[in-house]
């Protein structure tokens, strides 16, 4: 299996992590300004800004068609949970979807695959799409363990019942994130075609049709070539995200 049948509008979705006071209202307001006129790229276009700038951020570019998610969420809907943002709080202030198991919340806060599985069921519960994060370290990569670690964590990641309207899967090489380092086009599409293959074999049709995004030293140099690549079908933004010119750059690959 390498191309996919399905027609798969692509998205490309920022995660500006911990980064981020008001005085970045005004890059986000340029990609949603961009993005809105006639001759934008066919794709959509998501922010995933720190949960103090969503309210914010849903007011200034609620005319646009700028999509914005949350970072992060707890899998109750409200309750004794000091510091926590639920799904249903971040759909109230404006989010649609949310990123789920994310390699720094798996490494810094010892999220296993069974809690990305409750948080993907949780954003499902408030109505929104849950972008679920997986891939593996330099060590796993360095004994041949890559498509073995995919295939687990898209196992105990993802929730049954997952369709393409609720569930993004992002494949995040954790290696490459930040670091200024990508895996080769052809590590690429091998492992976006495995996880093609994994999520038709459990989800058929569905499975077809869910968005296979591509994380991790993303920039506008190199988007192109990325994703160009069969089942790829958006791209998980970092650091390029939080400068206006250089996302628009990687969304413009689309255009």
């Amino acid at each position: 299996m390498t191309d996919n049948p399905v027609q798969i509008r692509p998205l490309v979705a920022g995660n500006w992590k911990m980064n981020g006071l008001k005085t970045a209202f005004s890059e986000a307001i340029a990609v949603a300004e961009a993005i809105s006129k006639p001759d934008a790229a066919p794709a959509d276009v998501m922010i995933c800004p720190p949960a103090t700038m969503l309210m914010v951020l849903t007011e200034v570019t609620h005319d646009h068609k700028l999509l914005l998610g949350g970072q992060d969420c707890h899998t109750a809907e409200s309750g004794a949970h000091t510091g926590d943002v639920s799904p249903e709080m971040l759909k109230d202030a404006g989010a649609t979807a949310v990123i789920v198991g994310h390699s720094e919340r798996r490494s810094d806060h010892g999220e296993l695959d069974r809690h990305v599985r409750a948080k993907a069921e949780a954003a499902r519960r408030a109505g929104l799409t849950a972008i679920i994060c997986i891939g593996e370290t330099a060590g796993e990569r360095g004994v041949g363990m890559t498509l073995d670690v995919i295939k687990r964590q898209l196992s105990g990641s993802v929730p049954d019942g997952a369709t393409a309207a609720n569930t993004v899967i992002a494949y995040e090489p954790v290696w490459a994130i930040g670091t200024g380092l990508t895996p080769t086009p052809d590590d690429v599409a091998e492992v976006h075609t495995e996880i093609r293959k994994t999520l038709v074999d459990r989800f058929q049709a569905e499975g077809q049709a869910m968005r296979i995004l591509y994380g991790g030293s993303v920039k506008p140099d190199n988007a192109k070539t990325l994703l160009a690549i069969a089942n790829v079908n958006g791209a998980l933004v970092g650091g390029a995200s939080l400068k206006a010119s250089d996302f628009l750059g990687i969304v413009a690959a689309y255009s």
